[in-house]
């Protein structure tokens, strides 16, 4: 370390030089103590006024390859700290004087390193500064704080990279354990999921796939397994607990089910099954599941699950491909179905194609303006219906479109539906009435054909109509009989007709109306939202205008039917 040369103090008092080297030894040890380095440095500058009438401007520590200024207490504005870090910047690691405002002297004190060798890298700086120039016996005093600030400064940072490193070590040991369990878990995963692969593999080499994979399951998981088609229907059962007789399928419950496996593509718990669904291509082909009330499955189980489904769906899907080459050597099956075939064959081949003839059904028979039977017209049918979520067969007979549909659809829905994926309302559809069973399929399309015709032909010809709303075009003839027909409602409600279109009126409404409520006064008014006596005044004007005498009774008979064909003709929507 190197001082400044000569020595102008005044001579110290006998016993001070001693004393304060007690207080630099007493505070070598509270240097050493494990302090960072920080606290070292802020300790050797409150030692600096306990030595003698000197006080400490500032202290410097290395980080990130430049000197950082410590907080420490310091009367100097920004201006002089800046100042002084300049100065101190430019020492290049060794002692030096620094010039500060009001201070006769101010000195840079390297912070060495144990050596204390000239020229070595300075571990800091502790700026001192006095109102007179120290002796040299006090800056050699100054000069020995610094040394041993520096080799504090120096130990701790050895210190803490020791804790680091050490540290570093035990993270590094405890992450190759755990490496070493992750590989461990990793390998008896691909065990377990090998010996799953292998045994559906075997157990789809059976020639029974359904009971093979369900016994496969049970074996690996331990939980009984089930296996049921699209519909809920038992396909195969293994282990405990199977009910006798099998419960009927819940529509509501495989619907459900089909809309959670669509939104979440693992298995999901449907009461106390633990169920995933076998697709192939998107089109559900059955459900393999765990009898677990408890649970209790976990990722193996799951794993075991996804991987039935897999092959089952790959089975049904080879199984299915065999079905529909068959059905391709014979007659279409909707054609089958209206022609009329036999309950058993019906039920085996429209579940080949992804439909259940179980339970009611409705033949629907959809025309449209401009548009032959074609794949574009069925397409888009088959699209409306799936997309109100029927469930139906979709074929093309006689330049119509012919739907098979599960339950009964809602005709003005299916119309709006099929107008919007042709871009045209110029359509209509008839709806046939309910069929329990194939064999009543032909009845119900005959039903659909005369509803579609009834709408076409009608005053308002695109819509739906279902046969059951006819009334008595249930019994009216077809063909030329409509002209027969429109004839007699003209004789018998020309006038009133007549008399609504040029002045916007609603006596055949009215008339309609009366009729339905039974003559009751009250009934009718009501259903049309009038008073009393704003019905009577009506009675009264198309007794005037019609010329009919309402208490006659064949004259009631006759215009409450040519109301009633006007309505089925359009004349109310």
């Amino acid at each position: 370390m190197s001082t400044a040369a000569g020595s102008t103090g005044a001579p110290e008092p006998p016993g001070s030089r001693s004393s304060r080297l007690h207080r630099l030894m007493a505070l070598s040890g509270a240097l050493s103590d494990g302090r960072d380095e920080r606290e070292v440095l802020r300790l050797a500058a409150s030692c600096v006024a306990r030595l003698g009438p000197w006080r400490t401007e500032a202290g410097y520590l290395p980080a990130d390859g430049r000197l950082v200024r410590c907080p420490l207490d310091s009367r100097a504005s920004a201006a002089m700290r800046r100042a002084l870090d300049s100065q101190v910047d430019g020492l290049g690691g060794q002692d030096g004087a620094v010039l500060l405002a009001d201070r006769e002297w101010s000195w840079a004190f390297a912070l060495q390193g144990p050596d204390g060798r000239a020229g070595s890298t300075a571990t800091g700086y502790l700026v001192v500064s006095a109102g007179r120039r120290p002796g040299d016996d006090d800056i050699a005093l100054l000069g020995l704080l610094a040394r041993q600030t520096g080799a504090a400064v120096t130990g701790t940072a050895a210190r803490r990279r020791e804790r680091e490193y050490a540290a570093e070590l035990s993270r590094a040991r405890q992450d190759g354990i755990a490496a070493r369990a992750r590989l461990a878990a990793v390998e008896s995963e691909l065990t377990y999921r090998r010996s799953v692969h292998d045994a559906l593999s075997g157990a789809t080499a059976t020639g029974d796939t359904e009971a093979g994979i369900a016994w496969t399951v049970h074996r690996l998981t331990g939980f009984s397994a089930v296996v049921e088609d699209q519909f809920g229907n038992l396909r195969a059962w293994a282990g405990p607990g199977c009910p006798d007789p099998y419960p009927k399928p819940d529509p509501g419950r495989q619907e459900q089910l089909i809309l959670d496996a669509i939104r979440d593509p693992r298995p999901v718990y449907v009461g106390h099954r633990l169920t995933a669904v076998a697709r192939h291509r998107g089109e559900i082909l059955g459900t393999v599941s765990l009898v677990d009330p408890e649970g209790a499955a976990g990722e193996r189980e799951e794993f075991a699950l996804d991987h039935a489904c897999d092959a089952l769906a790959l089975e049904m899907a080879h199984l299915r491909s065999l079905a529909e080459m068959e059905l391709r050597l014979r007659r279409e099956l909707v054609d089958d179905l209206i022609t009329g075939t036999d309950d058993e064959s019906a039920f085996a081949r429209a579940a080949a194609v992804g439909h259940d003839l179980h339970g009611a059904q409705h033949l629907v028979a959809v025309g449209w303006m401009g548009l032959t039977a074609d794949d574009g017209l069925v397409q888009a049918v088959a699209g409306a219906a799936a997309g109100l979520g029927l469930r139906s067969l979709v074929a093309r007979r006689s330049g119509r479109a012919v739907l098979v549909v599960q339950g009964r659809p809602k005709g003005e829905e299916l119309y709006l539906a099929v107008s919007q994926e042709l871009g045209s309302r110029a359509g209509a559809i008839g709806i046939g009435s309910r069929c329990d069973s194939p064999a009543e399929i032909p009845r119900s399309y005959q039903e659909a054909l005369r509803a579609l015709e009834v709408r076409q032909r009608s005053r308002v010809p695109h819509g739906a109509t279902s046969f059951d709303d006819l009334g008595l075009y249930r019994i009216i003839g077809t063909g030329d009989d409509y002209r027969e027909i429109e004839g007699y409602v003209r004789e018998w409600l020309g006038p009133l007709l007549d008399y609504d279109a040029a002045h916007r009126g609603e006596l055949v409404r009215t008339l309609s109306q009366y009729f339905e409520a039974g003559g009751n006064y009250d009934g009718a008014a009501s259903a049309l939202g009038i008073h009393r006596s704003t019905l009577r005044y009506r009675l009264q004007r198309l007794r005037e205008i019609g010329g009919h005498d309402l208490g006659d009774v064949e004259t009631r008979l006759n215009l409450h039917v040519a109301t009633r064909v006007w309505k089925v003709l359009g004349g109310e929507a």
